[in-house]
Parts: C-alpha cells; sequence; structure tokens
C-alpha cells in the first residue's frame, strides 16, 4: 500500500479557534489592508484593525438578537466582503454557521435547515428570502430572518450597541480546537446532502500549515487575491481564512461576467479558480485571436508556450528556435493576456477537478504557475497541493504538512491528518462508512510518482465496465473533450455496454463566437447548432484528440449532441459545477438507448 505522510511544520494549539487567527493578525499588522471592496472605479482598503472593528460589532447585534454560542445559523449569499465580515461575526458571537449555496431550491434549504437544526437565517436578497419563505412554515426551530439588502448589517449592528466588548471577549474564547466550527453540506452530485462537520482546529492547523508550506504565494509582499468562487463551498471558504491568517488583501467579485474588469483594475497577485476558468479564459483569447484574423498566430504561440514548458519542467535546454519564438509570441500574445488578467498574477490555486497538462503548460509559459490541488467538504478543503518551489503539471501534488495520504489495494485515495472532518451530522452509519482504521476514504482513485507526487485518475463509482470486461475511467475522456471551445459539458457513458459513447452538451457563451468565426450564423439555436454538420464535426475533432489518449477498446466510437445546456438550475450539476451524472442519465435516458440501438457510425469506420 503506497502511503505518503508529511508531518506538522507548526505544533497543534489544541485550544485554538478559528477566531485567534483574526485577533492574532490584527496584534501583528493592525494597519495591513486585509480587504478591498469595490468603490467608484477602484478599490477602497479595510485594514485588520477595522475589519476586526466591524465584526465585534456585528457579533454584538448577534448576542443582542438572542443568538447563544453554538447555536447555528443558515447562511445564503453571494461572494462578497459582507459574506466573510459575517463569516467571523458568529465566529466572534460563538455561533456555528451554516453555509447554503445561494442557488439552492426551498427543498434544498428546508433540508439543510432542518438537519441542521439551524435556529436563524440570514440570505442577501429578496429572491433567497422568498425561496426560504417558502418553507418558512416548515421549519418552527427559525426565529428570525435577516436579509442584507434590507440592511440587516446595519440594524444588528447598531441592534448590539449596549452590549459589552468583555461579552465577545468570553464568546469568543468558548470554543476549543475540537469543537465544530461550521457544518457544510455536501453539494449532493449523487443521494441528499450530507453534513460535514468540521472543527476549528480543522481550520486553525490547516491555515498555519498551509500558510508556510504555500509562503511563497500568500506571504510575498503585497500579496492578494480576488474572490470570485462561491465561499459558501469550502475551498474559497477555507482560502479566505487563509487570507486572513497570512495578511492577503482579498477582494471579491461574485459575477463572473464582470471578472476581467475587477482583474484588470484589482491587479491580484494569486487567483483561486477550478479549471473551467482558465479553460474559458484559454478558449476566449482563442476565439477572439481568430475573430480578428490572427487565430493562427494564436494557436502558434499557444504550441510553444506548451513545448517552451515542457522542456523546462523535464530540465531539457530549450533550442535557439524556439527561444526567438518564445520571445517574440511574449509581445505578441501572452504579455497581452498576462495584462487582461491584471498584470501581477504569479500563481493561482486550481481544484474541484484535473485542469489537464495542456493548460497547465500554457499559462506556465505565460509566467503563472498553476498549483494544482485536491480535496474534498469532509478535508476543509486541501489534502495535497503542488508548492511554488516545486510543482508537477498533471498531478495534484504531495501531502500538505499535518497530512497523510496512501492508496487502498484497489486504488482509491485515503486521506488522514489536521483537515479531516469530525463526521457526518446526525449520520454515524454514514461516518463509519468514510472510515478506514482511521483514514477518510474518497472515492476517488489515483497514482503516486516516487516522490509522493499525486495523480487523480478517476471517482471509483464511476469506473464504466464494459460488455468485454474493459474498465474505463471517463474523467480521462471527458475533460480534454471539455477542453474545446464549444463544448459545454460531456458525459461519457457504456457501462455494461458494447462500447464507450458520450452525450454532449454545447457552451451557448463561446457558441456564438465560434459559429461567426467559421461563417455560420452566430444567433444559430442551441437546436440548430447540435444538429449542425460543421458543428458535429468539432465535436468530432475533439473526440478523437481524446481517443488518441486511450486504447481502441476505451475510446468513444459515438456520440450525441443534445440540444439543451445542463446547469445547477437544471438540476444536472452541482453548485460547483460538477456533473451529476445518474440523474444526467435518467433524464436522457431516451438518447442513451438511441446510442446503443441504432448503428454505430463514425467519420471513419462503421463498427456496428
Amino acid at each position: 500500500m503506497a502511503q505518503f505522510e508529511v508531518p506538522a511544520i507548526v505544533p497543534a494549539d489544541p485550544e485554538g479557534n478559528v477566531s485567534d487567527l483574526l485577533a492574532d493578525r490584527v496584534k501583528k499588522t493592525p494597519d495591513l489592508a486585509l480587504f478591498s471592496v469595490p468603490e467608484g472605479d477602484g478599490w477602497r482598503d479595510i485594514s485588520a484593525k477595522d475589519f476586526e472593528t466591524a465584526v465585534i460589532a456585528l457579533a454584538k447585534g448577534f448576542v443582542a438578537a438572542g443568538i447563544q454560542p453554538g447555536e447555528k445559523i443558515g447562511f445564503i449569499a453571494k461572494t462578497t466582503y459582507d459574506w466573510t465580515l459575517i463569516d467571523f461575526a458568529l465566529f466572534y458571537a460563538g455561533a456555528v454557521m451554516v453555509p447554503i449555496y445561494e442557488t439552492s431550491s426551498p427543498a434544498q434549504i428546508q433540508w439543510i435547515m432542518e438537519d441542521s437544526g439551524a435556529t436563524a437565517l440570514i440570505v442577501e436578497s429578496a429572491e433567497h428570502f422568498t425561496r426560504a419563505d417558502e418553507v418558512r412554515g416548515d421549519l418552527p426551530l427559525v426565529r428570525e430572518i435577516w436579509q442584507l439588502h434590507l440592511g440587516a448589517i446595519d440594524t444588528l449592528t447598531a441592534r448590539g450597541a449596549e452590549v459589552d466588548d468583555a461579552e465577545i471577549e468570553r464568546r469568543r474564547g468558548i470554543a476549543v480546537g475540537s469543537d465544530i466550527a461550521t457544518l457544510i453540506y455536501t453539494s449532493g452530485s449523487t443521494g441528499r446532502p450530507k453534513g460535514c462537520v468540521l472543527t476549528h482546529s480543522n481550520f486553525v492547523e490547516l491555515s498555519r500549515n498551509s500558510a508556510k508550506a504555500l509562503d511563497e504565494v500568500v506571504s510575498a509582499p503585497g500579496a492578494s487575491t480576488l474572490l470570485f468562487i462561491t465561499t459558501a463551498h469550502v475551498f474559497a471558504r477555507f482560502i479566505s481564512i487563509l487570507a486572513v491568517h497570512s495578511g492577503v488583501r482579498t477582494g471579491h467579485q461574485p459575477d463572473t461576467k464582470q471578472l476581467l474588469p475587477a482583474l484588470g483594475s484589482f491587479k491580484p497577485t494569486f487567483l483561486l479558480a477550478v479549471p473551467r476558468v482558465f479553460e474559458k479564459v484559454y478558449n476566449s483569447a482563442e476565439q477572439k485571436a481568430e475573430a480578428g484574423g490572427k487565430g493562427k498566430i494564436f494557436r502558434a504561440a499557444a504550441a510553444a508556450a506548451i513545448e517552451h514548458s515542457t522542456l523546462l519542467e523535464e530540465g531539457k535546454p530549450i533550442p535557439f528556435g524556439l527561444r526567438m519564438k518564445f520571445a517574440l509570441f511574449n509581445k505578441l500574445v501572452y504579455s497581452k493576456l498576462r495584462e487582461a488578467m491584471g498584470g501581477n498574477v504569479s500563481y493561482a490555486v486550481s481544484g474541484s477537478a484535473p485542469l489537464g497538462a495542456r493548460l497547465g503548460h500554457f499559462f506556465h509559459s505565460l509566467g503563472v504557475v498553476i498549483l494544482e490541488g485536491y480535496g474534498l467538504t469532509e478535508t476543509t478543503a486541501p489534502a495535497t497541493v503542488n508548492l511554488a518551489h516545486k510543482s508537477k503539471i498533471g498531478t495534484v501534488g504531495p501531502a500538505l504538512p499535518g497530512v497523510g495520504v496512501r492508496l487502498a489495494d484497489d486504488g482509491e485515495i485515503e486521506v488522514r491528518g489536521i483537515n479531516v472532518f469530525k463526521e457526518y451530522w446526525n449520520n454515524p452509519e454514514a461516518t463509519a462508512a468514510a472510515f478506514d482504521d482511521g483514514w477518510f476514504r474518497t472515492g476517488d482513485l489515483g497514482s503516486f510518482d516516487s516522490e509522493g507526487f499525486l495523480t487523480i485518475t478517476g471517482r471509483k463509482k464511476e469506473i464504466i465496465v464494459t460488455a468485454g470486461g474493459k474498465n474505463v475511467a471517463p474523467a480521462m475522456l471527458e475533460d480534454p473533450i471539455r477542453s474545446n471551445p464549444i463544448v459545454g459539458q460531456v458525459v461519457v457513458l457504456g457501462d455494461q455496454k458494447p462500447f464507450i459513447s458520450a452525450l454532449v452538451t454545447l457552451d451557448s457563451e463561446m457558441l456564438p463566437t465560434w459559429l461567426a468565426n467559421n461563417g455560420l450564423p452566430a444567433d444559430m439555436s442551441l437546436s440548430e447548432a447540435s444538429r449542425h454538420p460543421a458543428v458535429r464535426e468539432e465535436v468530432q475533432r475533439a473526440v478523437d484528440r481524446a481517443n488518441k489518449t486511450v486504447s481502441r477498446a476505451e475510446s468513444i466510437r459515438k456520440f450525441i449532441i443534445l440540444p439543451v445546456e445542463w446547469t445547477e438550475a437544471s438540476g444536472h450539476l452541482t453548485p460547483k459545477m460538477s456533473i451529476k451524472r445518474n440523474v444526467i442519465l435518467d433524464d436522457f435516458a431516451d438518447a442513451v438507448t438511441e446510442i446503443y440501438d441504432a448503428p454505430v457510425q463514425t467519420t471513419t469506420t462503421p463498427l456496428g
């Protein structure tokens, strides 16, 4: 059994809790700009001391409203400064936040509030309030619902004016490391979401050790980041807490359509993103170049960037011709992309799905080192991550300090250490099933290299076994297909079937540009585009490229382009944009039947 365990760098503090991270930061650098908020065309800084002052004032409001230590408070909102303000105010008041995705349905809100036993709810908008109010009658424990857009923060702050500072100091010191810090419900790609009990030690010890491991990223002079991933997800939540601990200036932009302008004005030094964001940046740049008649130049620049980075990582000399091309493309292409990301980004932390070597090498040549990591809600986000001083593209890095990672006999990744959650809330059976002799069973499959760098090879439950007995990991085919500009999502199937096939959806954002660049009507509907020969040929090219990475028995023999999109609203994606495979296979059973009942036809040879 392969196993790699890295000892903690920072001694554990069993008495510490998350509020200590902010209190310690204020003591060290009270005047340091810890946050920046949009103001006019720019950003206004908020110092560590001013942030804590606002946190304490809001915490007093929660106390005045009757919130008791240990009570659970639901919270639905987009990623903004107010999100983290409320997060720390609840920590200082001794309460426990239960974050709820801002896209959650009334039924999902009811389940999470009911199962957690939450006694109050904070919502951002009237729309969130309407959804919550729909199920309010079924939530007898809920005493109050506060709405941010109606001035809840100011109202609560005024309400708590008479509460003593000493009461907040008492409350923030009640929790110890082993106590619950937050209750985060899994995004639910299969079945009903389960509540993960994450402790104060999970966040405190992981933040302190990760700050050492990622010192070049979070402790560089002027370190800053712009958060746009939902802070309801543990990935961004952990980074926001790590930023407070490390003194990283943090801004927020919840509207991804405004991301590029925000990056241009905020100028972060590192980013937190999922692979789909990097794919969009690349694909948008490629299609923009195509529209300007410079598609060939962009593709040549991309090829040179990937070759250059690959040779660097392998420690091989760069040929003179490639050095010259690289210098030219750096002026023509790479510098413009760097500027589009604000001009200062040196690192990007990527998680939730494999990025792929092509994009990793491309951005590396732009001067952006993408540090892929791996983790789950149950591991407080990161268990492994590539390091600034040593990273390997295509892997998710080595174990973080204080974390152990091993592979079971069937290749399943198991984790133990400072980051592993305490239990599933009110679910002892699921908790017992999730552990193997103290190691958390992730459900993911992986492999190690000789230095302990982990590569994710698939999801255990998603492994397809064809009628011929061939085991196929769908992600190996799906990820390269999804990187095509016009592909939205893809699901590979073939369990107990004679061959592998796929359901494909189109990307409605990228499609009009691609159509125009290829001399087709840009306003073509998804339904029309899904049947158009040119679109089908483009998707076939993406499938052919993916097929080159696997054996013939594992290759996709047939695909169908569906005339719809899979979204979170349609029920086919989780809030972190993972596909709900079982739901898709159920909802599109007719398309699956069509694939396997009709003769197989590819662009080359009929196969049956």
